[in-house]
């Protein structure tokens, strides 16, 4: 049996990766393992230097990895763009997250602020910090584990505003999503592949990657919560 190709994405593109993986055309020939870890534990194994063939992170976590010479130089594909959403927990009333004064005075009154320790919660701190308001809420914030959905604290009832890829926000039972973040506001993150420098078969690992951003593709993204990069 031929070695399978190993993804390592973090867990904002699991459900994507698993649906395009599911769909590949050669997938009745080309046997695929899809890993999907927080994305700080992504990037720490990839600079381990375990063996993988497909890396799918945010484009800038490629290009540094690319740089340590982990990722194949040029190997770089940008495959979709993902924003943020907010979301509450099921029965909850709806906020106003229509402008980005709605969104500042909905995080002030909420009891507690969800996000995660990913692209959108790096960008979220630094917009708190940019707002002035980091010292009022610090108390109110729930940062989630790397891996770890903020939907899931939702549901709990832990979480009464949270904010998340909405690809992550999707799966989740129990909440309600209540829209994207306003365009003044909006983070869009690209995440891209890249071969491993460890691969063993990076020609077919290059042909997997070229379908991951082929046009058959856009609608799986969308149905992802996702758009093609």
């Amino acid at each position: 049996m031929a070695t399978p190709i190993r993804i390592l994405s973090s867990m904002a593109t699991k459900a994507l990766l698993a649906d395009l993986v599911a769909r590949y055309p050669a997938a009745a020939e080309v046997d695929v393992e899809l890993i999907s870890v927080g994305g700080v534990e992504a990037a720490r194994r990839v600079e381990a230097g375990e063996a993988m063939d497909i890396v799918v992170l945010a484009a800038n976590v490629i290009d540094q990895l690319t740089g340590k010479e982990r990722l194949v130089a040029g190997s770089r594909t940008d495959i979709v763009q993902s924003g943020v959403a907010i979301a509450v927990r099921q029965g909850e009333p709806a906020v106003d997250i229509s402008s980005e004064a709605s969104v500042k005075a909905a995080i002030l009154a909420a009891r507690s602020i969800g996000y995660s320790t990913g692209p959108s919660g790096v960008y979220l701190a630094k917009l708190f910090d940019r707002w002035g308001i980091t010292e009022q809420i610090k108390d109110r914030i729930v940062l989630a584990p790397p891996g770890v959905p903020v939907g899931a604290f939702m549901a709990k009832g832990e979480v009464d505003l949270g904010f998340q890829q909405l690809s992550e926000l999707m799966p989740i039972e129990g909440i309600t999503i209540l829209g994207p973040m306003p365009p003044s506001i909006q983070l869009m993150t690209t995440f891209s592949g890249g071969i491993a420098a460890s691969s063993t078969q990076p020609d077919a690992a290059r042909a997997l990657l070229d379908y991951m951003v082929s046009a058959d593709t856009a609608g799986i993204k969308q149905d992802n919560g996702m758009e093609p990069a």
